[in-house]
């Protein structure tokens, strides 16, 4: 809910430099009334590809631990794709403790490094096969546990990688459905992820959940980016030098805001929780509508159509002496990951998620003749606004990047409705960061 301040107001304000602690409270708490910087607690669990296939996480997980004590964090889980491991967050838990003394300074609720260690489990670390799940994992475990206890809060689970593991908590046990509040960074993630999300949208259409696939990338493609809001001044101004977690932020990717999975938690530091229909921090989303996956019964071409962050399938039927001793992948535009092809009675099939809208090639490799060497191609493009405005009734709790021109930074839909309080979010987390400085260095600067 926005109050008597108007946004641009406070924007142009800061923007001129000031540095006054009490305008920027006002500035920040004028603009959205709910969340937990005004005392609503929330269950937090996080699975992350930390250590796996972008650094940005490490960014992700400092912030998350500055604003610890605001949340009731229940899980920190691994799920990466590549080399990632759960070590890498105990890496990030490590920086904590050597600034829990000047967190604790500030507020008595942050958690001790122990009982964050205690939380972090170990997810899935390869693809899900063509059915979407696999064998538990203790993550998988964990997400189960979690949402079984006695409370009657929601459990947040924020995916900042992959899905497998809240694919499989679901498989296992799908009566924690309804306790289940998803936020997942879908978009690149998709494509590798895009058969535990295939399992997931065809067999759980009821859960809650906001497919963020352009929205979170509002944290750092636009908005406010003149001195000292830029992604590099910013580090360098208000991060670097910040205790441990600050000079450990700031030797990921060059000393530069990315902190792609970072809207996940911002939304419920700002917004209204349950109704992702609202403005946050985290962008504001729209209900999702039908006919987001396209199956083909043969090779296609350039004047093909799919919907970029959709489901591509292909069904082709396998040559008669194709076996499973013989193998197939489609590789699309010679990158990675390739789709293996999947024996189904006499057919072959392969699943894509195009993460960007313009065309896409791809070649069959395969040790039966037949197949290798086959080439195809397809234009993923946006949804029609006729399609987008006539909502799922099968998936009446699944939210979606605004397809509004309006609210797209570029290329970008939904990332305007994140990018608009960048002024509002770094300065706060600017707040936050000051409270991992040594205590001595903040009593010298105080007098």
């Amino acid at each position: 809910m926005f109050t008597t301040i108007p946004k641009s107001i406070c924007v142009a304000i800061l923007a001129v430099g000031t540095s006054s602690s009490v305008l920027m409270n006002i500035c920040s708490s004028a603009t959205l009334d709910d969340g937990a910087l005004t005392g609503h607690r929330h269950r937090v669990l996080v699975s992350t590809d930390i250590g796996g296939t972008d650094p940005d996480d490490f960014q992700s997980m400092v912030h998350l631990l500055v604003y610890a004590d605001l949340f009731d964090l229940e899980g920190l889980i691994s799920s990466p794709f590549g080399p990632g491991r759960k070590s890498d967050i105990l890496q990030v838990i490590d920086r904590y403790e050597q600034d829990f003394r000047t967190l604790t300074s500030h507020s008595d609720r942050y958690p001790n490094a122990e009982s964050l260690r205690a939380i972090t489990k170990q997810g899935e670390t390869e693809e899900a096969n063509a059915s979407g799940v696999g064998k538990p994992t203790e993550g998988s475990q964990w997400i189960i546990q979690c949402a079984k206890r006695d409370d009657s809060r929601p459990l947040h689970v924020l995916v900042w990688g992959g899905i497998e593991d809240l694919a499989q908590a679901l498989h296992d046990a799908p009566d924690v459905l309804p306790k289940l509040r998803v936020y997942w960074i879908g978009g690149p993630n998709k494509k590798w992820s895009v058969n535990a999300y295939n399992y997931v949208e065809q067999n759980h259409p009821l859960l809650w959940i906001i497919e963020a696939n352009a929205t979170y990338r509002g944290w750092f493609v636009g908005g406010e980016q003149n001195e000292p809001w830029g992604n590099k001044s910013f580090v360098s101004e208000h991060i670097s030098g910040h205790g441990a977690l600050g000079d450990y932020f700031s030797t990921q990717l060059k000393g530069t805001i990315k902190m792609g999975d970072t809207p996940s938690v911002a939304r419920l530091l700002r917004g209204t929780s349950e109704d992702p229909t609202q403005p946050s921090w985290g962008g504001k989303y729209v209900r999702i509508w039908d006919g987001r996956k396209t199956t083909f019964d043969r090779l296609t071409t350039e004047v093909d159509q799919v919907e970029v962050f959709g489901v591509t399938e292909f069904v082709l039927t396998k040559p008669s002496d194709f076996s499973a001793q013989h193998s197939a992948e489609m590789i699309f535009d010679r990158g990675v990951p390739s789709s293996k092809g999947v024996i189904e009675d006499d057919k072959l099939r392969f699943r894509f998620s195009p993460r960007d809208a313009k065309l896409w090639s791809y070649e069959i490799k395969s040790d039966h003749p037949n197949l290798q060497g086959l080439v195809g191609s397809f234009q993923a493009v946006p949804p029609s606004e006729d399609r987008t405005k006539a909502t799922s009734d099968s998936h009446p709790n699944w939210w979606i990047d605004d397809p509004h021109p309006s609210v797209a930074e570029g290329v970008h839909p939904g990332a305007k409705s994140v990018n608009q309080w960048r002024v509002e979010f770094l300065s706060d987390f600017a707040k936050r960061m000051d409270r991992c400085k040594n205590l001595s260095t903040t009593f010298r600067e105080c007098r």
